[in-house]
């Protein structure tokens, strides 16, 4: 009896095509998005020869043409500013200082994650000789193979080529350490922070040590419980069910929430401040009548335990009334109009207004959308939040913003493209059911 998994004549046919269609597919995709690489890098370089026109010395004012180049091809294609602008400049190196590896590309030779790793440890080689020989090497590797097993290779050939010692380079590297974070779903976040190895993994390995402390003191409560087969009732025995991941986490978030720096420069005073977070919430869960969760700082939603564990905390909050059809921030219930105006935008717009940005409008500037000097007055319906970076592009580059009703923006760039920004939806949670009532049993046969 023959296999019916045995491969056949059609088989074989059938899979030549899937695997002929996968390869133009990939082809035509590296050949589209090398040749945006390259609108990236003509882009960038028009924006270096309008730079270098500029008499002015200040990085302000040196910066703008590239902000304002990122600021129009961002909104296009719904791509915030800042994102573009690292677009930019990566294909303009791509393009001009790996020329070969664009080349391969563009011809289906290699794929985008190539790149990546071949300009991650090829842009350390400042000598262009040194660059051209760990290209050619590298790429010639490159092509046969993947990126994951590029990217070792392609770091021993940098170290080979790498002038500077690895001291040397560490002293540069360590200046670029900092802390990010990235929201997840089900209302969870990672805080990610790149630093030296030694304290990385110092850090790690101490959060370690103290959640198998946690976990051996609570391994010694269970063992003296099961040796008193009589407690008293009202003193329930707790003990610790989380994992040493969890207990690690724990750990690290309570230490850095709740402790002071070991170094303060200024005498005390880094101790004292304290974590803001702006929590959107609707009345009904906090009522518990909803299950439903809330929003923090308009970027990810948090559960409805922590939602109130955290109005039950704060020494006051603001009362924000929306529309009851169309969620509409309409006011705020505080008193003083200045003050009032800051969090009546704040509620309304959660984030900075200008098109992609999503820094929290609570860390952001209040922009008049006509300007003061110019007669615009300081009311709602003229102003909005612009975190700082889209405040100084907005006026420098000549954007100008029209407030249309609702609190609806729009935006004009400098080239005429017109961007219309609503302020973020609102989800509404309507109060659960009443439970069906119980049937009349009285007249029940038994």
């Amino acid at each position: 009896m023959n296999d019916p998994l045995e491969p056949d004549e059609a088989h074989r046919r059938k899979t030549r095509a899937f695997r002929q269609r996968v390869e133009a597919s990939f082809a035509a995709e590296a050949r589209i998005l090398a040749e945006r690489a390259e609108i990236y890098a003509e882009a960038f370089a028009y924006t270096q020869e309008r730079t270098a026109k500029i008499p002015s010395a200040t990085s302000r004012e040196r910066d703008m043409p590239l902000r304002a180049m990122a600021a129009e091809l961002g909104p296009a294609v719904h791509v915030d500013d800042r994102t573009m602008q690292t677009h930019l400049f990566e294909g303009h190196r791509l393009h001009t200082e790996f020329t070969a590896t664009w080349e391969a590309w563009r011809d289906g030779k290699i794929q985008k994650a190539h790149t990546r790793v071949i300009v991650e440890f090829g842009a350390e080689l400042h000598d262009p000789a040194a660059r051209a020989a760990y290209e050619k090497d590298v790429l010639a590797y490159a092509v046969k193979t993947t990126a994951g097993r590029v990217k070792p290779y392609a770091q021993q050939v940098a170290d080979k080529l790498n002038p500077a010692t690895v001291q040397e380079r560490h002293d540069v590297a360590v200046c670029k350490q900092r802390v990010f974070v990235e929201d997840l779903p089900d209302g969870m976040s990672m805080l990610g922070v790149i630093g030296p190895s030694s304290e990385i993994h110092g850090i790690y390995d101490r959060t370690t040590q103290q959640g198998r402390e946690i976990k051996a003191t609570d391994l010694r409560a269970r063992r003296e419980a099961a040796g008193q087969p009589v407690r008293d009732e009202g003193e329930p025995v707790w003990f610790d069910e989380r994992g040493l991941d969890e207990i690690r986490a724990d750990v690290l978030m309570d230490m850095l929430l709740t402790a002071a720096p070991t170094i303060d420069p200024t005498g005390g005073g880094l101790g004292a401040i304290r974590a803001t977070v702006q929590v959107s919430i609707p009345a009904t869960t906090l009522a518990g009548t909803t299950s439903g969760g809330a929003e923090l700082n308009g970027k990810c939603a948090i559960d409805p335990t922590t939602v109130r564990i955290l109005t039950g905390n704060a020494p006051g909050f603001d009362r924000v009334f929306l529309h009851p059809v169309t969620a509409e921030v309409l006011t705020t219930d505080r008193y003083t109009p200045t003050a009032g105006i800051r969090r009546f935008l704040q509620a309304r717009y959660v984030r900075c207004a200008f098109p992609g940005c999503r820094r929290p409008a609570m860390r952001s500037e209040i922009d008049h959308h006509q300007e003061y000097s110019k007669g615009g007055k300081t009311k709602g319906d003229n102003l909005g939040p612009c975190c700082t970076r889209h405040h100084v592009t907005r006026h420098a580059a000549g954007w100008t913003v029209e407030q249309l009703p609702g609190g609806r923006l729009r935006f004009t760039a400098p080239s005429g493209a017109v961007y219309i920004e609503d302020p973020p939806p609102r989800v509404m949670f309507l109060p659960d059911p009443e439970p069906e009532p119980e049937p009349e049993l009285a007249n029940a046969p038994f």
